[in-house]
């Protein structure tokens, strides 16, 4: 290969800048202000070709928070022509420039307690934390044979199975049960809903929080725990003790506080000893002396009279 072949090829993949072009540096700086502001387009800070007869000048951006940005002018000239013209002018980040973060949905953003009055967290069609409740499509028509285990819920019930349509809330209807069983929803929560769930409660409130480790007994034992009810309350309760960190707070029954019932009981407070004298018992003294006792007699004699003796 040549030395003109080579340099041909260098030539091609990094075209040598403009003389024209390269020199508009002051009509790139005046686009750059007109675009931005006067005072806030810094020191030109480079020049690149783009391609033939093609230039990109580099501005420093002084914006606050646009640190590493500059403003790249592109200017261009026609074959044979003299006169450079202005191409764009647009803001561009540096190598070390300051980015906004990556864009994140709101689903992905959203954070417990976000929600304020007012405000409504739509629930995607397919959340996983869900499944189909009871909808009413599998119920019998009213003329069909129902299960023995239903006609005597029915019995029980008082309620009468004709073959006329009865309503959807009649009381001994599959629907007055699924009522009673808290099922008669559109959806409701699936296995992977309540994973996700006892996940939280048991990182927030559960047995390897510092609380719990430094624990004298665990919430199972504890009188303020109010259990929960389904297939949850083999593993959580609800705290009721005002005083504890976790009060109306889902619990683990692993987890403790020093708030336990039957920590710290307080002892009954002391008996007072007996007096040893009693002051509360009022006793009766006579004025005069019982008569017969004592060595002076009831009656005196009439020569201690005549003495003056009494």
């Amino acid at each position: 290969m040549s030395a003109a072949t080579t340099t041909r090829s260098r030539t091609a993949r990094t075209p040598v800048p403009d003389r024209l072009c390269a020199e508009a540096v002051d009509l790139a700086r005046a686009a750059a202000e007109e675009a931005a502001a006067p005072g806030v387009v810094g020191e030109h800070i480079g020049v690149v070709s783009e391609g033939d007869r093609v230039v990109t000048h580099y501005f420093e951006a002084k914006e606050p928070g646009y640190r590493g940005w500059r403003w790249a002018v592109t200017v261009a000239r026609a074959s044979r022509a003299k006169n450079v013209t202005l191409d764009e002018t647009v803001l561009l980040p540096g190598d070390d420039a300051l980015l906004a973060p990556e864009w994140v949905p709101w689903s992905e953003r959203l954070r417990p307690g976000d929600m304020g009055p007012g405000d409504l967290l739509p629930t995607e069609a397919e959340d996983l934390r869900l499944e189909p409740g009871w909808t009413g499509e599998d119920e019998p028509p009213p003329n069909s044979v129902v299960s023995e285990e239903l006609a005597e819920l029915v019995d029980s019930e008082d309620a009468e199975l004709t073959d006329r349509p009865v309503a959807a809330t009649s009381r001994g209807s599959i629907a007055a049960v699924a009522d009673e069983l808290g099922t008669r929803r559109a959806r409701v929560l699936s296995r992977y809903g309540l994973y996700a769930a006892a996940d939280r409660w048991d990182e927030a409130f559960g047995p390897k929080t510092p609380m719990a480790q430094a624990a004298p007994a665990t919430c199972v034992s504890c009188a303020f725990l109010i259990p929960m009810a389904g297939s949850l309350k083999q593993a959580f309760g609800v705290c009721a003790n005002e005083f504890g960190p976790a009060d109306g707070h889902v619990v683990s029954l692993a987890y403790g506080c020093g708030g336990h019932s039957e920590a710290a009981v307080m002892p009954a407070p002391p008996k007072p000893a007996p007096h040893a004298l009693d002051t509360v018992r009022v006793d009766a003294y006579s004025l005069r002396p019982e008569r017969g006792g004592g060595s002076v007699p009831a009656e005196t004699d009439g020569a201690s009279e005549d003495l003056g003796h009494s």
